[in-house]
């Protein structure tokens, strides 16, 4: 039942202004997190995760840092997801739980995908969450002082949605992700311009991913032409990998199989449990016999085959790259198999994408991917979607976000380009808090909301800093060298030879003339410092073996390993 009256929550408020915190999402691409707090009113947009980048030796994941939400937990009315994906749901299991978990709100197929993030993480969880499903786009949901309503959009994963958020100080519009489908399959393309009529001040918050993107978007109605006619024409089985959030596409892939009479596998535990979802509630009706089990596929002529997989980002235990190392129980690549890509590739995986292109071209003579011909559509728009979205909507202010910080400049510019005042937008870091008072002009205080790396390596959540990064870092660079001395605790003199432990420095039976050397040098050092007979700072000598045969070393191979001095005293 839609509420059109939402009921006033009476809660004493603080300030009549509304603040805007990003805590991730405006300095990379994923982590995306923003706080709205009015007096004592806080509500949350989303709540993703960030993949690892290169420098980030064994982290699975980074998560925005709560800490200014810290004593504020009571406060917080809602957290809407604006859709499913990754880098705007990934973080929900962890920071929920940290957060004493408040509401959440969002489409049906999105929370969904938040229940099962949160049960895979904590079992039995799920069934603590308080939710709110949004089954009606015109529903209006009282949250303290604010009110939030939706409107529709188009990206890339079904139940997508943009948010208002009405306050007395101003109104703030964020599509969340977005794209402009100028000629959908189905339906008729959206206009915002109705968003125009909305209770001023307004706030534009747009994502500005494309911001550097002048090339003309390729539609639906082409990809899909472009995917059907490599499927007829595939001379034996053909293998797509696209995102498992891809609902609509592997539904349009399913119709279109079961009308020319082949079969499809989906491989991948993510892209299924989609899929089961969505046909679940309703979003998809998958025709009757079209899908077979992965290891009935070779029961079948192989061009009446389709695999739908996961792994066009090189995710290492993912099903492409499984198949394409030979690892997968039911499927080896053939040469006359067509593999597509119906994916971009997600910015920092770039080297994976293209080592696991290089493969599959080994494998297979029929490899296509948007380089070559368009058989995918991204979810995000370029410059002259940007610009639409500024004209139909008309903000007073602008606040570009969901993109590096260059993103977020050039998204500044082409809204200057059409006429808008450069002291109307504001271009944010992470932790940057945006003031919009009732009766003063807005500003962007001195103050900054922590936004420091949370890191997640496997159980441990924020237990690896910048120290043990460091220490990862190093040991990449030029390995570990583990110094085993025993000592004469009378004398404070060596006993026999050190023992030397090399991993990722040098390899010691090739070695042998630095290790010699090397042994010399630790004796020295250690009749030094220890082999006067009297008391002996045994934190002192490591520290010398530490310092003395780092500087040894390097200057022997220019290279400076992690030295790991172990002293045992006899």
């Amino acid at each position: 039942m839609i509420n059109t009256k939402p009921n006033k929550i009476n809660v004493p408020q603080k300030a009549n202004n509304l603040r805007i915190i990003p805590l991730g999402g405006c300095e990379e691409v994923g982590r995306n997190m923003t706080v709205f707090e009015y007096g004592q009113d806080i509500v949350i947009l989303d709540m993703g995760m960030q993949f690892p980048e290169e420098d980030m030796p064994g982290i699975d994941y980074v998560i925005p840092n709560v800490e200014y939400l810290k004593g504020k937990e009571k406060n917080i009315r809602g957290v809407i997801f604006s859709h499913g994906h990754l880098d705007h749901i990934g973080a929900a299991p962890i920071l929920l739980q940290k957060l004493q978990n408040p509401q959440i709100i969002g489409r049906p197929l999105t929370l969904e995908m938040v229940k099962h993030r949160v049960e895979d993480l904590y079992h039995g969880a799920s069934k603590k969450l308080k939710t709110i499903y949004v089954k009606d786009i015109n529903e209006k949901i009282s949250l303290g002082a604010f009110t939030l309503k939706f409107f529709a959009i188009d990206h890339s994963v079904m139940d997508a949605m943009g948010v208002i958020l009405e306050t007395p100080a101003a109104t703030v519009i964020h599509p969340g992700d977005w794209t402009i489908e100028r000629h959908p399959v189905s339906g008729k393309a959206i206009n915002y311009s109705h968003l125009s009529n909305l209770k001023r001040p307004t706030i534009l918050m747009l994502e500005s991913l494309g911001a550097t993107n002048s090339e003309e978007p390729v539609t639906e109605e082409t990809m899909l032409n472009n995917l059907y006619m490599l499927i007829n024409k595939a001379p034996g089985r053909t293998i797509i990998t696209t995102f498992s959030s891809q609902i609509e596409r592997i539904r349009q892939i399913l119709e279109f199989a079961a009308k020319n009479n082949k079969k499809v596998a989906l491989d991948g535990f993510s892209m299924k449990l989609n899929i089961e979802l969505a046909t679940k509630l309703g979003y998809i009706k998958i025709p009757k016999g079209v899908i077979i089990p992965t290891d009935k596929a070779h029961t079948f002529p192989d061009n009446k085959v389709i695999i739908i997989c996961t792994g066009g980002q090189g995710e290492e235990m993912s099903a492409l790259s499984r198949i394409v190392a030979g690892n997968h129980r039911f499927v080896k690549i053939k040469k006359d198999d067509t593999v597509i890509f119906s994916s971009s590739v997600v910015p920092g995986n770039e080297r994976t994408v293209q080592r696991l292109k290089d493969n599959l071209y080994r494998l297979s003579d029929n490899v296509y991917h948007s380089d070559i011909i368009d058989v995918h559509i991204s979810g995000h728009s370029n410059i002259e979607g940007i610009k639409q979205m500024l004209k139909e909507i008309r903000p007073d202010y602008f606040i570009p976000v969901y993109a590096n910080h260059y993103f977020l400049k050039e998204a500044s510019k082409i809204a200057q380009g059409i006429g808008f005042r450069k002291d109307k937008i504001f271009v944010p870091d992470n932790g940057s808090i945006i003031k919009f008072s009732q009766n003063h002009e807005p500003e962007v205080l001195k103050e900054k909301a922590p936004t420091s790396y949370v890191f997640v390596d496997g159980l441990g959540v924020g237990d690896v800093g910048e120290i043990v990064l460091r220490d990862r870092q190093m040991l990449a660079e030029d390995g570990m060298f583990v110094i085993v001395t025993v000592i004469d605790k009378r004398t404070g003199q060596v006993k026999g030879s050190p023992d030397i432990i090399s991993r990722g420095f040098v390899y010691l039976r090739e070695s042998k003339d630095l290790l010699s050397q090397t042994r010399k040098k630790v004796i020295e050092i250690v009749d030094k410092s220890a082999g006067h007979g009297g008391p002996v700072n045994w934190t002192y000598v490591k520290d010398e073996i530490r310092n003395k045969v780092g500087d040894f070393l390097n200057s022997k191979t220019s290279r400076r390993p992690m030295i790991l001095p172990v002293v045992i005293e006899v």
